[in-house]
């Protein structure tokens, strides 16, 4: 390999934003605020409120990972980011935790997308295509097209990547503006009296059940992973420029405008919709907001917001593949995977190798959303692995200042001390509130296998993590006894 190669730095403030938006808006904005009710099944009209109270510990996720990307500006975001300010195990475990999560939700979005195209296919009335979507190699061999059509984009490189990016965000913002505005138009009469003329049925509105705080915060720890998708942006470290502005700009600019899109867009769906209805068919069935709007909406319409929804699942694939890719890339210059991955393709400045796993372990996401008979099960890996992931970077923000005082010194935003103490805690405080009540929400739930429980199989794969660290620590050492010292700088570029 031409050791003069490596990632180059092609990507404007609008690009890094737009992986970070991508990876944001998908099935975080169409799916998961209305099929909650199949995993909370009592939340009931507290949604929004359970929604508004998830952007909390994000908040305080992404002011830390803003104020650390400010000062290690390099590809592995996490990974680094915990390995140089806190320990290089922990940097490892929280890496690998969020690898694993998102390479599994790859696999999610990939799957549930073909419902999109379904339902797309109903509401033009093409009969026979939205039946062959509900065919299970169809919808399987979709999925997988989706993901290596993907991989192929990424190995092309930045330009290609961008190219496509930046123009399926705004049609994403443009079309799923007319959910936000539809709610000046219509309400939950025009939807009851929708469904009894196209489908006979007649919906009694249910009384609201009472509120309790065990299911509101069960139900805010999973729509945290709404929230999920700006740790993207800390991946384009060593493809940024001027990343030192670049990547804290991004990450807040991603979480405050993309928060305030998210809360207007499930509002306006639950004025129109009861969640009643919404309640009733997601124990039934996967539903989707354009799915459910597509009852009221003018003929036309009800299509364009069908196709918004998804070209916004659907982008959530090149960020995310971005993302998981950096973070093996950043593992192999480490030594800890083997340096074979961070080969890079000669002409487009891209780390293939890394890609190619990446589509890997998203297609193993594809095939397990299919046995496992419902996705959620990805949903809820997704959520311990990125709650665990932005608890250490909280901690991180703690630590570094003792830590690793040469980088802490680097660090280009909110440099005040008390500020960088107060963000830290709040990270921590009400990260390890949601990862707790997660955590107990999935192992008393009632499931037919151990393995259906996320915490179990998250164990798992992380017992397999720690062993590989360890084994490849240990290597390293007896080649080099100073090798920890190498964790107290940035690897290079």
């Amino acid at each position: 390999m031409n050791k003069t190669l490596k990632l180059s730095r092609q990507m404007g403030l609008l690009a890094v934003i737009a992986t970070g938006i991508s990876s944001m808006v998908g099935a975080s904005i169409n799916v998961v605020p209305f099929m909650i009710h199949r995993s909370v099944p009592k939340i009931g009209p507290y949604v929004l409120s359970a929604f508004a109270f998830a952007a909390i510990p994000a908040l305080f996720a992404g002011l830390a990972y803003a104020i650390l990307s400010s000062a290690m500006p390099r590809a592995g975001g996490s990974y680094l980011y915990a390995s140089r300010g806190l320990s290089p195990y922990l940097g490892f475990i929280a890496s690998f935790s969020q690898w694993f999560g998102l390479s599994i939700v790859i696999g999610v979005i990939a799957y549930i997308s073909i419902p999109f195209l379904r339902d797309i296919a109903y509401s033009s009335e093409l009969f026979w295509l939205a039946e062959l979507f509900n065919i299970s190699i169809v919808r399987v061999g979709m999925g997988l097209s989706l993901i290596w059509s993907f991989v192929y984009l990424n190995i092309r490189g930045i330009k290609s990547y961008t190219n496509l990016l930046i123009p399926m965000v705004m049609v994403v913002f443009c079309l799923g503006s007319i959910v936000i505005i539809s709610s000046l138009f219509y309400d939950t009469n025009d939807f009851l009296t929708a469904i009894k003329e196209k489908e006979g049925i007649v919906h009694v509105l249910s009384p609201n059940p009472n509120f309790e705080w065990r299911i509101f915060l069960s139900a805010a720890a999973i729509l945290f992973s709404s929230f999920i998708g700006f740790d993207a942006i800390a991946q384009t470290g060593s493809e940024a420029k001027n990343p030192t502005r670049n990547l804290p700009l991004a990450i807040l600019v991603a979480i405050l405008g993309v928060g305030l899109f998210y809360f207007l867009f499930t509002a306006s769906v639950y004025k129109i919709i009861p969640w009643s209805y919404i309640a009733e068919q997601a124990q039934n069935k996967d539903i989707t907001a354009p799915g459910l709007l597509s009852y009221v909406l003018p003929k036309g319409l009800d299509v364009l917001i069908l196709f918004g929804a998804a070209i916004a699942l659907i982008n959530d694939l090149p960020a995310m593949l971005l993302s998981v890719s950096r973070l093996m890339f950043a593992w192999a210059k480490d030594s800890i995977f083997p340096t074979q991955i961070t080969k890079i393709h000669p002409k487009n400045k891209s780390p293939y190798v890394a890609l190619i796993l990446a589509g890997v372990m998203s297609s193993i996401g594809v095939l397990g959303s299919h046995f496992a008979g419902d996705f959620f099960l990805g949903i809820d890996i997704m959520v311990t692995s990125m709650l665990v992931n932005f608890l250490l970077m909280s901690i991180t923000l703690l630590t570094i200042k003792k830590h690793n005082p040469k980088l802490a010194q680097e660090i280009k935003i909110l440099k005040n001390r008390t500020l960088q103490l107060i963000i830290g805690w709040g990270g921590v405080i009400f990260l390890t509130g949601f990862l707790v009540i997660h955590l107990y929400k999935d192992l008393t739930s009632q499931t037919n296998a151990w393995y259906f429980h996320s915490t179990y199989v998250w164990l798992i794969v992380m017992g397999l993590a720690s062993i590989v660290f360890f084994y490849r620590w240990n290597q390293l050492q007896k080649k080099d006894k100073t090798f920890n010292q190498h964790f107290k700088n940035l690897p290079t570029e």
